[in-house]
């Protein structure tokens, strides 16, 4: 399958960047000027040269090519075959720009390696999911599914890893069961991660938060001012919304200041941990 595509030049990379047509989210955002601001903004922040990053669920590679543009050694982990065709040609745009370099994995990273099965959505090019059996989830109505590879990621990759993003709608806990030495080996760590209670695979939401908590990490909502938040207060929030199309971006970190936004930034997530529930 060969998608339809445009180039862009969105102003957050001053830099080409290939998106697909008929996307009805990623895409759009990204022709006016950046994907999720909140996340990049704190995914810049935790980024160094020469720092390995990971960037698992890359679709067409935009937080991985923030890295490389900041002279870090990206591993991006893409599994559907049309989307990762598309990441490929992003990266290779990035990698021509540096100072950093990216590496394609053409495969979902997991707890084990592999073949799978994965639903396609017909409009958000971003909402892929791997699949247990044969039966799409219901929200996602009619549409493809494709065959992809599974890969563990301390099969691929060797830490230390400085900045861990995952959104790979809801197979998360199984990514991080792929890599304990990569996870052991990496005691300063940012992560941002999808939390989806609908859709999570492998784990209960309650077991995933407390993996991280147990792990060290601080944890709070990816927003232009975060808070450390407690599990339970975590999970209350998530719950809360429409199960379907709710759930939470989750930011962490251990051994790196939680903090990265700037003063303005903390004084207002105080504010708000205060005034929210």
């Amino acid at each position: 399958m060969e998608p339809r595509t445009r180039r862009v030049r969105p102003q957050a990379l001053d830099l080409e960047f290939e998106i697909l047509e008929g996307d009805s989210v990623i895409g759009p955002a990204i022709e006016q000027g950046g994907w999720e601001a909140h996340e990049s903004a704190l995914f810049r922040a935790h980024l160094v040269p020469g720092a390995r990053v990971l960037d698992l669920g890359a679709n067409i590679g935009w937080f991985s090519t923030l890295a490389v543009l900041a002279g870090c050694q990206v591993h991006a982990f893409e599994p559907v075959p049309h989307i990762a065709e598309v990441c490929a040609r992003n990266l290779e745009r990035a990698n021509a720009k540096g100072p950093g370099k990216a590496v394609l994995h053409r495969c979902a990273a997991a707890e084990r390696a592999g073949r799978a099965r994965i639903a396609l959505s017909a409009r958000n090019q971003g909402d892929n999911r791997v699949l247990d059996g044969t039966q799409r989830p219901s929200d996602m109505g009619e549409g493809e599914t494709v065959q992809i590879e599974l890969a563990r990621v301390d099969d691929l990759v060797e830490g230390p890893v400085r900045v861990l993003k995952i959104d790979t709608q809801g197979s998360e806990w199984l990514a991080l069961s792929g890599m304990p030495r990569v996870l052991a080996a990496s005691p300063q760590l940012a992560l941002l991660l999808e939390f989806w209670p609908y859709a999570l695979r492998g784990a209960q939401p309650g077991v995933l938060l407390d993996f991280l908590e147990a792990q060290g990490f601080t944890l709070g909502k990816a927003t232009a001012a975060p808070y450390p938040m407690r599990k339970e207060r975590i999970l209350r929030q998530a719950l809360a919304r429409d199960p379907v199309k709710g759930g939470l971006d989750l930011y962490g970190t251990r051994g790196l200041p939680f903090h990265a936004l700037g003063l303005g930034a903390r004084l207002h997530g105080m504010w708000r941990a205060q005034r929210e529930e």
